[in-house]
Order: C-alpha cells, then sequence, then structure tokens
C-alpha cells in the first residue's frame, strides 16, 4: 500500500528529527510546498553554543521545568524556528509545516505534537505557512 502524502512528509519529519540534541524532547519539521520540500530544522543549540548532548545535562529537565514553561532557560532552537529561519520567506508563502516530536528519553512520539506558543507567533508573523501537520 503507497503511503498518503502526509504521512510521507511526517516520516521525513521523523527522521530529521534523529538530528536532535536535546535530553528532553526531539522535534523534527519540514516546510512543503508544492509538493516540494522546502526546509528542514531539528532542535539543537545555535552554531558556536555547546548542544545539551555535549554538556550531558538540560537546565530545564534539572530544574524541573514543565513543558510549555520556561522556554528562556533552553540552550536550544526549536524544529520550526530552525525550519523557518533556513527557508527563503517567498518559497514558504503557502507551505504547510510537518512536526514530529520524540520523547529523548523513552522514544515514545509526543502525543498531538504542535508548535509551542513562541514558534506559533513565528508562523503567523510570518504569515507564510497557511498550515501545521503532527503526529
Amino acid at each position: 500500500m503507497r503511503t498518503d502524502k502526509i504521512n510521507y512528509y511526517l516520516d521525513i519529519a521523523e527522521t530529521v528529527l534523529e538530528r536532535g540534541t536535546c535530553l528532553r524532547r526531539n522535534y523534527g519539521a519540514i516546510i512543503v510546498k508544492n509538493d516540494q520540500i522546502i526546509s528542514t530544522g531539528y532542535v539543537g543549540a545555535p552554531r558556536g553554543r555547546k548542544n545539551c548532548i555535549d554538556m550531558g545535562f538540560c537546565v530545564r529537565e534539572t530544574l524541573k521545568v514543565p513543558r510549555g514553561e520556561r522556554y528562556e532557560l533552553c540552550r536550544s532552537v526549536h524544529a520550526e524556528q530552525n525550519a523557518i529561519i533556513h527557508a527563503a520567506r517567498e518559497d514558504m508563502i503557502g507551505s504547510t509545516i510537518y512536526l514530529v516530536g520524540k520523547d529523548a528519553t523513552t522514544g515514545a512520539y509526543v502525543e498531538n505534537a504542535s508548535a509551542c506558543s513562541m514558534c506559533k507567533r513565528m508562523i503567523i508573523n510570518d504569515e507564510s505557512i497557511e498550515g501545521i501537520m503532527g503526529y
């Protein structure tokens, strides 16, 4: 049986998340327009900064910060942000972002994966990405 396009792109986003360096949760994001992948992104520290995986600890995990809170403590750039900053705006107009998340400890999927409030603001402010699809 042939995989439908939504699951095809979600499978690619899942492969992208394997590059993530977060000790808590890793996400993979891909931006697609007219069946063409425009950009990909995964969770990781900005260039020149050490990743949590290299340091051996996560500040938010150490402080037991709940999901969705205190993002300013995180060293990483989110997958959606990385995908957006690595794409040209004109290429993103009318696109869809596909997002998959996994718990770094258990390997379980993040249920109802969706962009955090910070990333949603980037997507809305960009006004070019029309939809978000996630597992």
